[in-house]
């Protein structure tokens, strides 16, 4: 098996892979957050301001869910047949809302009829919390497992297996991460009454991630088995919870001291770590088998041809610094506050 610096590749891209999904829900968490937020701002104007804070951005940062997806195709097919049959009706339901948000940012300002607005402000509203909450769903599901047979074929349910209880917790503590990214995001973007506005509910998000993610950790270490057990054999590992844990308790010290671009920065290394610790628990499984062990996707089996990953990590390596460059651009150009003229949402 071919390897860089000692690392073979289907590992790489793996590590590729974890990127760019955890590039996706960085950026694209604080989209969704400051949408999750929608409704508790009763002016148009608020809600205005908060929806160009992410108008510049939201198109933009959806590249990395576009190369993610593109990415896991072409480097762990199996996986991806694998858990879209398994993940079709939240896949599905995710692809709708979607389409519903970017409707919502385009058309909710078209019209200045008052039930036009209050329309849009609530699909708005509902398809971001629901997409923020379907990503912890189905991250929940990858990390309990899957009824995987013989030859990857999925033998569970289809329509209503996927909201398991754990789950559920996970795309709680997803949206109440997301919320609080949002929350912090838009106290960059905004001043006056809607700042102030944002300071109160910040605090109300940070309480709500604290507490899901304190109840979804208990339940990760007690039900999920083997969660452990990659760290036990590599205790140097340990270091990533200690560092989730850091990450956490200075979101709110940063928050009260009102350097929220910093705040924004650790809450961002919080999903970073997290989304490691979820890598480093699995690694080298993508998909468990609750059937059998020996019937999970991993890696290996799912991988393409050594020559395939060789030549797409060659791609890689060329397009990784153009895209970082794009991204530098872009947040530079709109970075500092909302203000709104005739070209706004």
């Amino acid at each position: 098996m071919e390897t860089i610096l000692g690392i073979d590749y289907p590992t790489l891209w793996f590590l590729v892979v974890g990127l760019l999904f955890s590039g996706y829900a960085i950026l694209e968490g604080f989209d969704y957050g400051a949408g999750a937020w929608h409704l508790f701002f009763k002016k148009d104007l608020s809600r205005r301001i908060a929806i160009n804070a992410v108008g510049p951005l939201w198109d933009a940062n959806q590249v990395w869910l576009i190369i993610g997806g593109g990415a896991l195709f072409a480097g762990f097919p199996v996986m991806y047949a694998t858990m879209l049959s398994a993940m079709y009706i939240p896949f599905m339901l995710f692809l709708i809302l979607l389409v519903l948000r970017s409707s919502a940012i385009k058309f909710r300002s078209a019209e200045k009829m008052l039930w036009w607005r209050k329309t849009w402000d609530i699909i708005y509203f509902i398809s971001n919390t629901l997409i923020a909450f379907l990503l912890g769903v189905v991250l929940g599901n990858i990390l309990q497992g899957f009824e995987i047979g013989e030859n990857f074929s999925y033998k569970g349910g289809i329509f209503f297996a996927f909201l398991s209880p754990y789950a559920i917790m996970v795309g709680f503590t997803t949206l109440s991460i997301f919320m609080t990214q949002g929350a912090i995001f838009l106290l960059l973007k905004t001043e006056g009454r809607l700042h102030s506005k944002l300071t109160f509910l910040l605090k109300r998000g940070m309480i709500f991630f604290i507490v899901s993610f304190a109840i979804t950790s208990l339940y990760t270490l007690i039900f999920i088995p083997g969660v452990t057990d990659n760290f036990k054999e590599q205790p140097i590992f340990f270091v990533l919870p200690i560092l989730s844990f850091l990450a956490v308790a200075n979101v709110p010290r940063l928050v009260s001291k009102k350097k929220y671009a910093l705040a924004l920065v650790f809450s961002s290394l919080t999903m970073a770590f997290l989304l490691m610790l979820v890598a480093f628990q699995l690694y080298p499984v993508l998909l468990p088998s609750t059937i059998n062990s020996d019937f999970s996707v991993t890696i290996y089996n799912a991988a393409s041809s050594q020559k395939s990953l060789g030549i797409m990590l060659t791609i890689v390596a060329i397009g990784a610094p153009l895209l970082a460059g794009y991204f530098l651009f872009l947040y530079k150009t709109f970075n500092g506050k909302v203000t709104l003229d005739d070209t706004s949402y």
